[in-house]
């Protein structure tokens, strides 16, 4: 059965470009453009990972992987994909729990490598 792979952005562009690498290599893509339709994505159809971006309108990602894990009690793997590259960045991702954290710009490689190491994880 294919993974599914839930991705969050509020770029189009960047989503379509994910799900395009993802759909590539066998997954079951679904994809949100906002926090609030990540959260009801992710509670309807339980996908095996989420790949998130922090800086998003209304509901940050932060608060989005909040909410999966607390309110949704929700508990697949959680990788950040986000143009914050800063090392205190970085850190604070690392301390919200996520499982992985890839910078943009990012190659497919990366990206991959990143999935299937989430899921692996997961499994």
């Amino acid at each position: 059965m294919k993974k599914k792979i839930l991705v969050v952005d509020d770029e189009k562009t960047i989503v379509e470009l994910v799900r395009i690498r993802l759909e590539k290599n066998g997954y079951k893509v679904q994809t949100a453009l906002s926090g609030k339709e990540a959260l009801n994505v992710a509670q309807k159809e339980k996908p095996d990972l989420v790949i998130l971006d922090i800086m998003m309108p209304e509901m940050d990602g932060y608060e989005v992987l909040k909410k999966l894990r607390g309110d949704l009690k929700l508990d697949m793997p959680v990788m950040l994909l986000t143009a914050k590259v800063a090392d205190n960045d970085v850190w604070e991702g690392w301390q919200s729990g996520v499982d992985y954290y890839v910078t943009k710009p990012f190659t497919a490689h990366t990206l991959l490598r990143g999935v299937q190491l989430c899921l692996k994880q997961a499994s």
